[in-house]
């Protein structure tokens, strides 16, 4: 490699080093400048880069007579690159002709003969353009293919004073090849020389930590600690199998974080959660992760929690850092949140005005201008929770890797501090490439490493009010009927249900739990009496559940009747809320299996009726809720909604999430009335319960600013920075 760049520079060419993520073709282009005492400035491309700012970054390298290494080179637009042709071969032209100074861009610079271009790709990657021809001939290409694993391993072991290194390098790359072979493929995994590397340091930080230790076993617990966290649970037991056959014998024990741990389970009680041990241990392993990468992901489908995870490790690590912990590494943690999916690349990374050529900062650069301001020794994390794709994230490239380094369209380069982080919270990687993927530490989050039962608990003996009719009786009984009931349903639901928009388990607990609390509030069957057409206070008189006494043995056995019938009905409208209507059928008949001694409505199921509080604990029929239609003239024809069956229950279950402030999504064909049920149950909300709707329509073309601005519009300003409702309305 070095001696094809030292070629192409001996005639006045450039070098353009190709090749896959993580062989080595940005450090072998710097490693060779610090050998010759060169200044190389490397920055990341991007489809953002325009002819003038790449013009202002030439005049500086030949004026200086320093190299630049541009990376993913070929993320720039044909157009730009066609530009950029001509005025490297200007540069070219002076530096064959010997010239002291020339005409560049219409100024006169001085030219120092020591300067060199270099740019770097990864070929076939998603969003990388094909150079043209007249660009091409001003580089000398080179493939940079998989390099020694074995080689670089035990040099570097050998660095950080391990005396077998030579045998324990042949072990390592033995168990990587073997694990990137026999182990699942999934888009989270990388065996490449990033990940190798950072096992390495780690392996050389726990040498210095503990130099007598046997080095087998510091070997295994830095590819342990670094491997585990991103590993499904059907791959670790073949990791650790591969692990046994190579290191035979070896006993590793697991590293005592006791300090760490008991402020991780305090910071979790504080916040009313359950301490679950397997979540624990994930934030342990972010702990470990970020010690040896800049950048980390945490991957996994949503509400297996991730976000509850980092938010932990960060309050744990302020706890400790107040307590006076001497360990330098607990530091008070500060982080910023940001959705980098829902605004354009100008506004995440800065742009310039296409009018004024003013450069207006984005959000992401804009906090990290910030955090590299901030003088104190706080970790600052910039969490990115949103969807990962080539769009966005290879303009971090020379953040997450060695260079630390960010890049923006205007040529400017900042540099960030050792003190801060950037974590990815991310649903999977099935977009994001190769590049990507090496330059970040991973951290797996398995939600059924979690399950629905620690949300239920704290729902049930947090959550719930206090007092009658929750005693602690009746919270038993809720929570046997949820053991009995939830996981069965559930499995019923993912065996023989066709679902149009895809649900994860814990989601459909969600929407269980709060339609549950709706329905048996004293609230919500006060509404729902009174819209029965059986409602007469004085002939009918409303079961009001708080009144029950759960130690007489008939409102035991009434609050048990009601107790089973709305958790039937919720579990119905929750659990098998998002199945089509043939699914729907057959868990209706599911449910009335489950539940014998419930009294559903005569000839129909759980669907066709609701849980009454005047006649007892029976279901009714919709029908009986049903409104008389009352043509009036002066109404648009277009704006009739003639009430029935399915605007009747559907508007109820909505209704009832609402009463809970939880959000809503009604998903269905085009024309079946989803807008219209909703557009009526607004109107009666804003007439009855004071609510400004605001309704906006959405498309492919609707942006972040836009929504904000329509919701700008309806809100009263309260303070500098705050806006909020108008005065006793809700939005």
């Amino acid at each position: 490699c070095w001696m094809t760049i030292t070629g192409a520079l001996h005639i006045k060419l450039g070098a353009a080093p190709a090749g896959p993520a993580g062989t080595g073709k940005t450090e072998s282009t710097k490693d060779l400048a610090k050998a010759l005492a060169r200044q190389c400035v490397v920055f990341n491309c991007s489809d953002q880069i325009d002819y003038k700012m790449m013009g202002k970054l030439y005049s500086g390298v030949v004026t200086a007579g320093a190299w630049t290494c541009l990376d993913e080179f070929n993320r720039i637009s044909i157009e730009v690159l066609s530009v950029i042709a001509q005025q490297l071969l200007t540069i070219r032209v002076a530096l064959l002709n010997d010239q002291s100074e020339f005409m560049f861009e219409g100024f006169m610079l001085r030219l120092k003969p020591t300067c060199g271009v270099f740019i770097t790709m990864n070929p076939g990657y998603a969003g990388r353009t094909e150079l043209p021809d007249n660009l091409k001939v001003l580089f000398r290409p080179m493939s940079m293919m998989v390099p020694d694993y074995t080689l670089i391993a035990e040099i570097m072991l050998f660095a950080e004073g391990f005396s077998t290194a030579k045998r324990l390098s042949g072990k390592f790359t033995k168990l990587y090849k073997l694990s990137s072979e026999q182990l699942s493929k999934q888009d989270h995994y990388d065996f490449g020389m990033r990940a190798v590397k950072s096992v390495l340091v780690m392996a050389g930080s726990l040498k210095r930590s503990d130099p007598d230790l046997n080095e087998d076993v510091l070997l295994i617990r830095a590819m342990r600690d670094s491997n585990v966290p991103k590993f499904l649970a059907a791959d670790l037991p073949l990791f650790y199998a591969i692990v046994g056959d190579l290191f035979p014998g070896v006993e590793v024990p697991y590293i005592d974080y006791g300090v760490l741990r008991e402020a991780v389970d305090h910071s979790v009680k504080i916040e009313g959660l359950q301490v679950v041990d397997a979540q624990a241990k994930k934030v342990i392993q972010l702990y470990e992760t970020f010690n040896v990468r800049f950048g980390v992901m945490l991957v996994g489908p949503t509400t297996g929690g991730k976000t509850v995870i980092y938010r932990t490790l960060a309050k744990a690590l302020s706890k400790l850092r107040a307590d006076g912990h001497p360990d330098d590494n607990y530091q008070t943690v500060r982080y910023d949140v940001l959705n980098p999916k829902c605004i354009t690349m100008g506004e995440l990374y800065g742009e310039f005005n296409e009018l004024t050529q003013e450069w207006t900062d984005g959000l992401g650069s804009s906090l990290m201008r910030a955090n590299v301001a901030d003088e104190t020794q706080d970790w600052r994390w910039t969490v990115f929770d949103g969807p990962v794709d080539a769009i966005w994230i290879e303009s971090m490239n020379t953040v997450l890797d060695d260079n630390m380094t960010l890049c923006l369209a205007n040529g400017e380069r900042i540099k960030l501090k050792p003190e801060m982080r950037m974590l990815f919270e991310v649903q999977d990687l099935a977009v994001a490439s190769p590049a990507t993927v090496s330059r970040c530490g991973m951290v797996y989050v398995d939600p059924l490493d979690l399950g629905w039962r620690p949300f239920a608990f704290t729902w049930l003996y947090n959550h719930l009010p206090e007092g009658p009719p929750y005693t602690d009786a009746v919270r038993g009984k809720i929570w046997e009927l949820m053991e009995r009931h939830l996981d069965p349903a559930i499995a019923w639901i993912r065996r023989n249900s066709a679902e149009p928009l895809a649900t994860v388990d814990t989601q459909l607990i969600y929407s269980f739990c709060f339609l549950f609390e709706a329905v048996l509030s004293w609230e919500a069957a006060t509404l729902h009496g009174a819209a029965s057409s059986d409602c007469d206070p004085e002939k009918n008189p409303m079961i009001d559940l708080r009144k029950l006494d759960p130690g007489n043995e008939e409102s035991a056995k009434l609050l048990d009747k009601i107790i089973q019938s709305t958790f039937c009905f919720s579990m119905a409208w929750s659990i098998g809320g998002s199945c089509d209507t043939k699914s729907r059928q057959m868990f209706a008949q599911y449910c009335e299996q489950e539940f014998e001694s419930v009294s559903f409505p005569r000839g129909g199921s759980v669907y066709d009726g609701y849980v009454d509080f005047v006649k007892g604990s029976r279901f009714l029929p919709w029908e009986d809720l049903v409104p008389k239609f009352a043509y009036k003239d002066t109404d648009s024809y277009l704006q009739l909604l003639v009430p029935n069956v399915d605007s009747v229950r559907f508007s109820y279950v909505v209704d009832k999430m609402l009463s809970q402030q939880k959000s809503v999504l009604l998903t269905g064909m085009t024309g079946v009335g989803k807008s219209v049920i909703l557009a009526n149950l607004l109107n009666r909300m804003k007439v009855h319960s004071a609510v400004v709707p605001v309704t906006m329509t959405l498309s492919a073309q609707s942006n972040a600013s836009r929504i904000q601005l329509t919701m700008e519009g309806k809100l009263e300003k309260k303070r500098k920075t705050l806006l909020g409702a108008p005065v006793n309305k809700k939005m």
